[in-house]
């Protein structure tokens, strides 16, 4: 299976709306969106996304094309851990023609999204989004509380505190050099 990039993905959801006359709306979260925030060497082989309407038809036409898909209408419950409050409105767009918007989320929420996860490779991916917008300790904190206050109680929480802590810790203790 060959690398995704972004444009890639466009060209595969331009054949689907022009094929089945369908809307495409999607708000990248995963190695694309990584890619579209300038991380040019990060492979991907999947579709990570939040999109309106029904993923179903969409999930098929990139698995008839060999593309793995994790499409869902609601980012915020791909976890316990909710996302931040307005993540949507402050998502920002990577690509909008007829039929076709793509979507970024901002960099504070990826870093969430990435943190909720917490695998070393999301925990690396999330390193390079504050280290490339600037992201500091304290707006992962802030970013972090938020998401928590938004979030069912649970016992989850403790361990995204504790990823979040050791995230914020492992960020204090590099120097900050701009990429």
């Amino acid at each position: 299976m060959s690398s995704l990039t972004t444009e890639g993905l466009t060209e595969l959801l331009e054949e689907y709306v022009r094929r089945t006359g369908a809307p495409v709306d999607i708000l990248l979260v995963g190695g694309l969106a990584l890619q579209a925030y300038g991380y040019a060497d990060r492979a991907t082989q999947d579709v990570d996304g939040e999109m309106a309407g029904d993923p179903e038809p969409l999930v098929n036409f990139l698995r008839e094309h060999h593309i793995p898909a994790d499409l869902g209408e609601d980012l915020s419950r791909w976890s316990v851990v909710a996302m931040p409050p307005g993540y949507r409105e402050r998502a920002s767009v990577l690509l909008e023609q007829p039929g076709l918007r793509l979507r970024l989320l901002h960099p504070i929420d990826f870093v969430i999204a990435k943190l909720r996860r917490g695998t070393d490779l999301d925990l690396d991916d999330a390193e390079y989004v504050t280290r490339c917008f600037g992201l500091t300790p304290k707006a992962v904190e802030e970013a972090a509380a938020a998401a928590i206050a938004a979030s069912p109680k649970d016992t989850a929480l403790f361990l995204f505190r504790t990823t979040v802590q050791v995230f914020c810790a492992r960020m204090a203790d590099r120097p900050h050099t701009s990429l």
